[in-house]
């Protein structure tokens, strides 16, 4: 019995300490959401913070829809370095429309919406840099 109370203190503390991490990283990320925007302009949340705890070579996917003639930003992160995330963003048939790893990785990526389009992102670590940790996605679209 007290190996059992151990093991559910040691799995409760864990999934605790990977909840503040997610958090905090998710304080980052909405600073990426407002970082380098014109003047008088800003980029709103979609109101979903999209998060997920992945080892090296896992991949978090998540399905969001943009809406023709608005222009958006998806923002990402995994730490202290904005270089952590590799980005895909894929149409309803899985053809890659955008990779972040093009651009060294770079933590946000800015687009105009012609015509509404179902998509799916994905998002893992970046395992030249971290093999496991928390990540972080946010879609804003500008105000």
């Amino acid at each position: 019995m007290k190996k059992l109370f151990l093991f559910i203190t040691i799995m409760t503390l864990t999934i605790n300490l990977v909840a503040q991490e997610c958090d905090s990283l998710a304080k980052v990320c909405y600073k990426q959401l407002s970082s380098n925007v014109e003047p008088g302009k800003t980029f709103i949340s979609d109101g979903q913070v999209y998060k997920a705890f992945l080892d090296a070579e896992q991949a978090a996917e998540f399905k969001s829809t943009f809406y023709g003639g608005s222009t958006y930003r998806i923002a990402s992160t995994a730490g202290t370095k904005d270089d952590y995330v590799i980005l895909n963003v894929y149409d309803k048939d899985h053809n890659l429309l955008f990779s972040n790893e093009d651009h060294k990785n770079q933590p946000y990526w800015d687009f105009k919406i012609d015509s509404t389009l179902d998509c799916y992102i994905e998002a893992k670590l970046d395992i030249d840099k971290k093999v496991s940790g928390c990540i972080v996605v946010l879609i804003g679209f500008l105000k």
